[in-house]
């Protein structure tokens, strides 16, 4: 059993991944910052990995890595990588400390195993779990759910974004696969009637909802279009949110992408209504919120995304595959205080 720092104030230090002075000076123990500047420093390699049974340990078939994470051991700290999901921390010093993680740095849904005790030198290598709170459903499964623009509509291979998105999870996590279930012309009220069956026929880790679009040509009275506050797009998709968290899958919801400005430019005024609600929805539900919108008018010229009046072209889904992404990947932090860039190359 490796010795934990024999000071209460440094133990504190280490639990909360900050520097020895940040919690109020000395102490006890090994220092985090030592007065000899010729002190030798060591190096930890930490890996994440996504514990798919949650025993603890990386076992042979969990291929899964967790990048974008900030590892802090002592005074050093180092961030997970794409693919392998490795942090180098450098910069520590002798002594006992503890593996623990900067929490702003962890993806949504995410969970972190409990620190983990080194001494150093003498560790190092580190394999430190994560899970995903998905019950029995499909680990690195992700489920595109909505209507004919998750079915891929006006992209060339017919796709949509699907293809494209794995190809950026895959290396990302090491593992990832991205199916679609997309009815073309499903309203947001045919789509929650379908959801409860769909959950249960795919079990995915992550459902990816983009919804709502088609209300707008719902025409029975008293006209969603003209009168888009009494539309049930809002109550139908939280309907649908609901049946995602009733299967414990994990639930991902996008603003609705804008309509193309040179066919429709009124449609979007009523887009931008609906997203205000989405917004709101997604709070209230617990789901994780991709702004696909935002991420299309980062573009500059919309009329360049589509290939009709609202279907993408294949530009305009790699646009909303990297708004997926940026989504599913991006620490809590990120998630909860600030929209991030949506660059892309062309």
């Amino acid at each position: 059993m490796l010795a934990r720092p024999s000071s209460p104030l440094l133990v504190a230090c280490c639990a909360l991944a900050l520097p020895l002075g940040a919690c109020g000076g000395g102490g006890g123990g090994t220092p985090n910052v030592p007065t000899d500047p010729g002190e030798p420093t060591y190096q930890v390699t930490v890996t994440l990995f996504y514990d798919e049974n949650g025993n603890g340990q990386l076992d042979g078939a969990e291929g899964a890595r967790v990048p974008g994470i900030e590892v802090v051991i002592g005074a050093g700290s180092g961030v997970s990588a794409p693919g392998t999901g490795e942090a180098v921390v450098t910069g520590i010093r002798a002594g006992s400390f503890v593996v623990s993680l900067r929490g702003s740095s962890i993806p949504a849904f995410y969970q972190a195993g409990p620190e983990i005790p080194v001494q150093v030198p003498g560790t190092t290598a580190v394999q430190y779990p994560l899970t995903l709170p998905i019950g029995g459903n499909q680990p690195n499964v992700y489920l595109g759910f909505g209507d004919s623009i998750t079915f891929g509509d006006g992209s060339s291979d017919g796709k949509g974004y699907v293809l494209k998105l794995q190809n950026l999870l895959g290396p990302y996590f090491g593992r990832a696969e991205v199916r679609q279930r997309g009815r073309s012309g499903d309203t947001s009220e045919e789509s929650a009637g379908v959801a409860r069956r769909t959950m249960r026929e795919e079990a995915p880790a992550y459902t990816l909802v983009l919804l709502g679009t088609n209300d707008w040509s719902d025409n029975v009275p008293p006209g969603c279009q003209d009168f888009a506050a009494r539309c049930g797009t809002i109550e139908f998709l939280r309907i649908v949110l609901d049946e995602v968290k009733a299967k414990r899958s994990l639930p991902v919801i996008a603003t609705l992408t804008p309509a193309n400005p040179a066919v429709n430019p009124d449609r979007n005024v009523w887009i931008d209504d609906m997203n205000a609600g989405i917004r709101t929805l997604a709070q209230q539900e617990g789901a994780l919120l991709v702004d696909a919108n935002a991420a299309f008018k980062a573009h500059g010229d919309l009329s360049q995304l589509f290939d009709d009046d609202v279907h993408p072209n294949d530009l305009g889904y790699e646009v909303l595959a990297r708004a997926w992404f940026d989504g599913i990947t991006r620490g809590r932090a990120a998630a909860s205080s600030r929209r991030r860039s949506f660059g892309f190359v062309h």
